[in-house]
């Protein structure tokens, strides 16, 4: 049986940057057909992005490499009438069409939802933004970092002294590019139900309070204003990061019987009777002084030996890491999840890219073929929709493609 969970499903991606086209990537891992319509000469701007200037120059940034493998590209220029004739055909055989601009322009182009829903009344239509497709912001410009701020999550990140801080990586475009390949995958169930299309409304604002659960709604539930803590957490202690020998590790002794046998293994059970810590309600008060405690401790041994005896024992606990020893670690290799591929261009080198957090069927999802060049699959794909050499040739002789 076959892991590709969406095998037969087109997706036409219009997207730019990072939120829809790594909507898009979620899909085309789990085995859709995602072609992505870019703009003819530039493309996804997230070509020209990245660490490394020459693969930038040359339409294949780092930033795009990263989200596009496995899907094709074709390039139509929507603001011509033969593009969009091209986009309308594309839409008669696509299952859903995914597009991050600002509310309104795609109507502007004369390729609204009920125009698209007209020419493919089953198409699930996906629309991420930054503040959804309605309210008093939805015109409003909004990169990743406007909804951190604008959402709380840099009011509540680093320390009362270092606050607001961002995070150190686009979370709220993740975070609403996920949210956008769920609802898709929710909206193309029900469309084997009922034969229905939808039309599926992302806000990156909204995914963005969505994923800090506790945070808002202890504030929604107890009124109590949340407060940045650092790398504590606001709910048990000792549950941080504490320094050991060498470095850093993350401890979450949440429940009695974790801190106990914490206490024992560190050589302090004298912490689990110390009336400033004995109840769950009292180390949270007292956290800075059993931090001291703690740490004194953990100071013996280095952090890798510490994460052994603790999570051997039952205690979550593990080192803070650098980007290059996570995806070092040997449980990353043992579920095949860094996929290497070949590089776009045929070039002597490979490219190395994540793979999908999901098995199937306890298997990892197949590797997809390497991101596109730019336009790489117009002829194919257009080919496919019904037209003939010289018809491609002509739209490609007026700039439409």
């Amino acid at each position: 049986m076959s892991t590709a969970l969406l095998e037969g499903v087109r997706v036409l991606d219009l997207t730019n940057v990072l939120a829809g086209p790594f909507a898009g990537y979620q899909l085309a891992l789990q085995g859709a057909d995602v072609v992505k319509v870019e703009m003819p000469g530039s493309g996804d701007l997230a070509r020209q992005l990245g660490a490394d200037r020459a693969l930038a120059d040359e339409l294949l940034g780092a930033s795009f490499l990263a989200q596009n493998a496995g899907k094709r590209s074709i390039t139509l220029d929507l603001k011509d009438p033969e593009g969009r004739e091209a986009l309308l055909r594309a839409v008669r055989e696509a299952d859903v069409l995914l597009e991050n601009f600002r509310p309104g322009v795609m109507e502007r182009l004369g390729l609204g939802w009920k125009t698209l829903r007209a020419e493919n009344p089953g198409l699930v239509y996906c629309a991420i933004s930054g503040f959804g497709q309605t309210g008093p912001m939805r015109d409003r410009p909004a990169y990743d970092q406007i909804v951190q701020g604008l959402s709380g999550m840099m009011s509540v990140t680093g320390t009362e002294e270092t606050a607001p801080l961002r995070a150190g990586f686009p979370v709220a475009d993740t975070l609403g590019g996920m949210a956008a390949a769920y609802a898709v995958a929710a909206a193309l169930v029900r469309r084997g139900r009922t034969g229905e299309g939808a039309f599926v409304d992302v806000s990156m604002l909204e995914a963005a309070l969505t994923a800090m659960g506790w945070v808002t709604s202890n504030y929604l539930i107890t009124g109590r204003e949340p407060r940045p803590m650092g790398n504590e957490n606001f709910t048990a202690a000792p549950s941080g990061t504490f320094a050991t020998a060498d470095g850093h590790l993350n401890i979450a002794a949440n429940r009695q019987q974790q801190y106990a046998t914490l206490c024992r293994l560190i050589g302090r059970e004298d912490l689990t009777s110390d009336p400033r810590f004995a109840h769950p309600a009292d180390r949270k008060t007292h956290r800075e002084a059993l931090r001291v405690e703690v740490e004194s401790a953990l100071a013996a041994r280095p952090a890798a030996e510490w994460e052994e005896i603790l999570s051997d024992a039952g205690v979550p606990a593990a080192r803070v890491l650098s980007v290059p020893e996570a995806l070092g670690l040997d449980q990353l290799a043992a579920r095949d999840f860094v996929l290497d591929l070949p590089f776009p261009d045929g070039r002597e080198r490979s490219l190395s890219v994540l793979g999908s957090p999901v098995r199937v069927d306890g298997e990892p999802v197949p590797a997809p073929a390497p991101p596109p060049l730019l336009g790489e699959h117009t002829d194919a794909v257009l080919t496919e929709l019904g037209y003939d050499r010289r018809r491609i040739a002509g739209l490609r002789e007026r700039g439409a493609i």
